[in-house]
C-alpha cells in the first residue's frame, strides 16, 4: 500500500482581477447621460461593453505537482504572493481549483487565518465540540481530547465566554489547540502562529512535531527560516504560482535568500530605510565574504570567511564599545557568540569590526547571524542587536575536506566539524 497521502498533479489557481477606471469627477450631465444609457440598454437588451471596466487574469497556482508521504513535515516558503496561502485553502477544501487535482488520504485540520472555523457568537468549550464535529468526531472523542485542549490554550478562565470577546492571540491558542488536539491525519498550518508569543509558537512547534512523530502528516506555511528548518526536514519553495524547488530546508533556503534582489550575506541599512542603534552608536551595514573577500552566501567548509560590521559611533562617550556576532543553525541553536578581545574609548567616526571564521570548523548546513555591539562599563548595555540579520551555507566538496579523507560521504552529526590534531601510539 502506499503511503502517499497528499498527491497534487497540475495544480492551477487562476483569478479573474477587476480594475475600473476613475475619473477625476462626474458631473450632473454624465449622470444623466449614463442613466438614458442604461435605460436604453434595458429596452433592447444590447448591453455592449463598459469600456470603463477592464479585467485581467491572475494565476495564483500554475501547473504544481508534488507529492506528501505519511509522518512528513512539510515547510513551504517564498515571497508575498508566490500562492502559499492559495495551495493550502485548496488542500483543505476551502477554495476549488481552476484545473489540476489533488487527492487526500486522511482527515484534514486546518488553521489558515485568525478565527477560522469559529462562530464567534459561541463560547470557547461549544467552539471545541463544533469544530469536533466538523472534523466528523463523535462527542466522546471530543470529550477526551477536551482537558488537554484547554490546557495547551491556557483559556481555562475564559472557556464560557463567546470567543468574539477574545484577543487574537487567545484566538490563535485555542484555534491551535483544537486543531492539532483532535486527532487529525494531516495538520495545515499558515503563517496564523506569529500571532502567538514567543512561548507559545515554541509550544506550537513542540506539538507538530509530536503530532508527525505520530505517523501525522504537517504542512507548515512561514516567513521565519529557523522557524521552517526547526520543523521541516522538507521544504518547498513557491514563486509566483510555480513551484520552484523542493528537497532539503537548507538548500531550498537558500535558492529562496539569493533568488532576491540582494544577497542574504549583505545588508545595508541605508537601503532598508531602517535604524539600529541608540544614541550613542549606530548600525551601517554588515556582510559575509568569502575566501576571495567577495560578499557571498555560499562559503566552502574548507575555506576562510570573513563576517563584517560597520557601524558609527554618534557622539563622544565613556563606553567601550564591543562588537559582538551571534551565530545560530537553521534550527535556532545557537552555535556560538564570537566578540572581540579588545575594547577602548573610540572618538565620533565610521568603524569596521571584522572577524575571521576559520575554515573546517562549522559544519555544512544553513547559518543565521546576529550582529550586536555592547558595552560593560556600567552593568550590561546592549546598544544594538539585531538577530538572524545574514544568513550563508557551508557547503562540503566532499573532497579534500575535514571528515571526508577516507572515502565517507554521508551526512557528519554535529555544529561544528573542526580539523583536530590527532596522535597515534603504540602501547604494546
Amino acid at each position: 500500500m502506499s503511503d502517499v497521502v497528499i498527491r497534487v498533479e497540475n495544480l492551477s489557481k487562476k483569478y479573474i482581477i477587476g480594475h475600473q477606471k476613475q475619473e477625476r469627477y462626474t458631473a450632473l450631465r454624465d449622470v444623466v447621460s449614463n442613466g438614458a444609457k442604461s435605460l436604453w440598454q434595458g429596452l433592447t437588451g444590447n448591453r455592449g461593453t463598459d469600456s470603463s471596466d477592464i479585467s485581467e487574469e491572475f494565476w495564483a497556482l500554475k501547473d504544481v505537482s508534488f507529492e506528501v508521504k505519511q509522518g512528513d513535515r512539510i515547510g513551504i516558503i517564498g515571497r508575498n504572493g508566490a500562492g502559499k496561502s492559495t495551495l493550502l485553502k485548496i488542500l483543505s477544501r476551502i477554495t476549488e481549483p481552476t484545473s489540476g487535482k489533488i487527492s487526500i488520504k486522511g482527515r484534514v485540520s486546518s488553521l489558515l487565518e485568525v478565527g477560522t472555523g469559529f462562530h464567534p457568537e459561541l463560547t470557547g468549550r461549544e467552539n471545541i465540540y463544533l469544530n469536533g464535529a466538523i472534523l466528523g468526531m463523535d462527542r466522546a472523542e471530543i470529550k477526551r481530547n477536551f482537558d488537554e485542549i484547554v490546557s495547551f490554550a491556557e483559556v481555562e478562565k475564559f472557556l464560557d465566554t463567546p470567543v468574539k470577546h477574545y484577543s487574537s492571540g487567545m484566538y490563535v491558542r485555542l484555534a491551535f489547540a483544537v486543531a492539532a488536539h483532535l486527532e487529525p491525519e494531516i495538520l495545515i498550518v499558515d503563517e496564523v502562529l506569529a500571532v502567538g508569543d514567543a512561548q507559545f509558537q515554541k509550544k506550537c512547534l513542540g506539538k507538530m512535531k509530536d503530532v508527525s512523530g505520530e505517523g501525522r502528516t504537517v504542512l507548515f506555511v512561514s516567513h521565519s527560516m529557523p522557524t521552517i528548518t526547526s520543523l521541516c526536514s522538507n521544504v518547498i519553495l513557491l514563486d509566483k504560482g510555480n513551484l520552484i524547488k523542493r528537497g532539503n530546508a537548507s538548500e531550498v533556503i537558500m535558492q529562496y535568500y539569493t533568488s532576491g534582489v540582494s544577497s542574504p550575506a549583505s545588508i545595508v541599512l541605508s537601503e532598508e530605510d531602517k535604524i539600529v542603534g541608540d544614541e550613542y552608536v549606530q548600525m551601517i551595514s554588515g556582510c559575509i565574504k568569502n575566501s576571495s573577500g567577495q560578499i557571498s552566501p555560499e562559503i566552502s567548509i574548507n575555506q576562510n570567511a570573513y563576517v563584517t560590521l560597520k557601524y558609527k559611533i554618534l557622539q563622544e562617550c565613556s563606553y567601550k564599545f564591543i562588537p559582538n556576532f551571534h551565530f545560530y543553525t537553521a534550527d535556532s541553536v545557537c552555535a556560538f557568540i564570537a566578540s572581540d578581545s579588545k575594547s577602548s574609548i573610540l572618538p565620533i567616526g565610521e568603524y569596521e569590526a571584522q572577524c575571521i571564521l576559520p575554515k573546517n570548523f562549522l559544519n555544512e548546513g544553513a547559518y543565521f547571524v546576529g550582529l550586536a555591539i555592547s558595552s560593560f562599563d556600567s552593568g550590561t548595555k546592549v546598544h544594538f542587536f539585531e538577530p538572524n540579520i545574514l544568513s550563508f551555507n557551508i557547503k562540503d566538496p566532499l573532497t579534500d575536506s575535514v571528515g571526508r579523507q577516507h572515502g565517507y560521504t554521508g551526512l557528519v552529526p554535529g555544529v561544528v566539524r573542526p580539523q583536530l590534531e590527532w596522535k597515534l601510539l603504540q602501547t604494546k
